[in-house]
């Protein structure tokens, strides 16, 4: 069975209503980009942070997966399927989507401040005074930015083991998230869909399909 990728990013679930922080009315507009999502922005005013991902897992609740979202779903089918996902909300899993890497951490799930292998279901406000089972704060479940990236190996050998890769709705430009497109084989067959012009290697075997993920996905000959 043909093994794909996905790499997905924050313009699939703009079509669902969830904003992307590199757009001019995106999320992170009233806020400096390291005041809610580092580490120091936590030690500096960690209500702050809290009140931030609070706001985005009220909104998650108010939007529902696309036809995106469920064109990779059905893919399993007739494919092996791995969606690779920079986003942090749970749209691929409401999808019903199976094999499912997120990069940069899940937004309905908390973990210790102290322990990051202390990783629990949170779907309500997260508050100052919530506390892990070892006694520390809990803490959004985000990779934020200056720390690790723990899944990027795994998302690697995926890749390297793909047939093909499906790029949908990222600019390429986080990192490592956008070095995954350099461990597909050679010759193997990499198709970025984006409404925006995305900066992409001089490579034969990429095709760039400049639309949104819902029309692009219609466009893949796989």
């Amino acid at each position: 069975m043909k093994r794909i990728a996905v790499l997905t990013g924050a313009g699939i679930s703009a079509e669902s209503g969830i904003s992307t922080f590199r757009d001019a009315n995106g999320l992170w507009e009233n806020h400096d980009i390291m005041e809610v999502a580092s580490p120091e922005g936590w030690r500096n005013n960690p209500q702050l942070v809290l009140n931030f991902y609070n706001q985005r897992r009220r909104q998650l609740k108010e939007v529902q997966p696309n036809a995106a979202h469920y064109f990779l779903k059905d893919l399993e089918e007739k494919y092996e399927v791995t969606i690779i996902t920079q986003n942090v909300d749970d749209l691929h899993e409401r999808a019903g989507s199976s094999k499912i890497i997120h990069l940069h951490g899940e937004l309905l799930k908390v973990r210790s401040e102290k322990n990051e292998n202390l990783v629990q279901l949170w779907t309500e406000d997260l508050n100052l005074g919530d506390l892990a089972p070892d006694g520390a704060q809990l803490r959004p479940h985000i990779v934020w930015f200056g720390e690790m990236v723990p899944k990027m190996e795994e998302a690697i050998e995926v890749v390297c083991n793909a047939d093909v890769l499906l790029v949908i709705g990222t600019s390429l430009q986080v990192y490592p998230a956008a070095s995954l497109l350099n461990f597909l084989p050679n010759g193997k067959p990499i198709y970025v869909i984006d409404p925006n012009s995305v900066s992409v290697p001089n490579n034969p075997s990429i095709k760039v399909i400049q639309k949104k993920a819902t029309e692009g996905v219609k466009e893949l000959n796989l």
